[in-house]
C-alpha cells in the first residue's frame, strides 16, 4: 500500500493527497512492529524450551492456540484489519510451542481442573460454530484463554523459576501495539488483546512475588528459625 492516494484537482491539473490513507500506513507500521515483537519474545522462549530450562504447561498452550486462532478469525470478521494479524501470527507460534512442549516432556501434570479448562475451551469453539457471532465468540474465547492461564498460574506459583517473566511482559507490550494497529475499535476487536495483556502483567507480578519469597536467603532464614 502506498503512502497516499491521489485525485486530480478540478481545473488546476495538480495532484492533492487524500489524507485518510496516511493513518492506514501508521496502522501497518504498528502491526508490523507487533509482529516483530511477537517473534522477538517467542524466540528466546522457544530456545529456552529446547534447552530444557523452561517447562511450559502443555494444556495451557493447547488451549491458547485454539482460542487465539478463532479470535483471529473473529477479529477479521469484525474488520479489525492490520491489528488482527499479530494475533494470527501468535496463534501459529502458540500451536508450535504446544507441540514442542509435548515433545520435550515439559509439564504434563494434569489435574481435574486442567481437564475442566480444556473442556471449556472445546465447548467455546462449539459455541462459536453455533452462534456465528464474532462478539460472543470473542467474549467466550477470551474467558477460555484466561482460563487457560489457570494451569500455568498454578504451575508457576509452585515453581516460579520455571517460567520467563520477560516473555509475558513483552506479551503485554505486544498487545498494546496490536490494539493500536486495529482499524476498527469495538468490544469484538479490543477485548481479547486487552484482557490477555492485563493477565500477562498480573502473571509477572505473581511470579516476581513468589521468587522474592522463595529466594535462598529467605529460605535459609526460615530454616534457621
Amino acid at each position: 500500500m502506498s503512502w497516499f492516494s491521489f485525485e486530480m484537482r478540478t481545473g488546476g491539473g495538480s495532484w492533492i493527497p487524500c489524507s485518510h490513507t496516511a493513518p492506514l500506513m501508521y496502522k501497518e507500521i504498528l502491526s508490523a512492529s507487533a509482529i516483530v515483537l511477537t517473534f522477538a519474545m517467542f524466540g528466546p522462549y522457544i530456545l529456552s524450551i529446547q534447552r530444557g530450562k523452561t517447562k511450559p504447561h502443555v494444556f495451557s498452550w493447547v488451549i491458547w492456540a485454539l482460542a487465539t486462532f478463532v479470535v483471529f478469525v473473529a477479529q477479521l470478521a469484525a474488520h479489525g484489519g492490520y491489528g488482527a494479524w499479530p494475533i494470527g501470527v501468535s496463534g501459529v507460534i502458540t500451536a508450535y510451542i504446544a507441540v514442542l512442549a509435548y515433545r520435550k516432556h515439559s509439564d504434563r501434570a494434569v489435574t481435574r481442573t486442567d481437564w475442566v479448562f480444556l473442556v471449556i475451551a472445546l465447548a467455546a469453539l462449539l459455541c462459536w460454530l453455533l452462534t456465528s457471532n464474532p462478539l460472543w465468540a470473542v467474549v467466550i474465547l477470551t474467558g477460555v484463554d484466561l482460563a487457560g492461564f489457570g494451569p500455568t498460574f498454578r504451575s508457576a506459583y509452585i515453581k516460579p523459576y520455571g517460567e520467563r517473566m520477560g516473555f509475558y511482559f513483552l506479551g503485554a507490550v505486544r498487545n498494546v501495539l496490536a490494539i493500536s494497529a486495529l482499524e476498527q475499535y469495538s468490544v469484538t476487536t479490543v477485548l481479547f488483546p486487552a484482557a490477555v495483556g492485563v493477565a500477562c502483567l498480573v502473571f509477572v507480578a505473581m511470579v516476581a512475588c513468589r521468587r522474592y519469597l522463595l529466594t535462598p536467603q529467605r529460605e535459609d532464614a526460615t530454616e534457621a528459625r
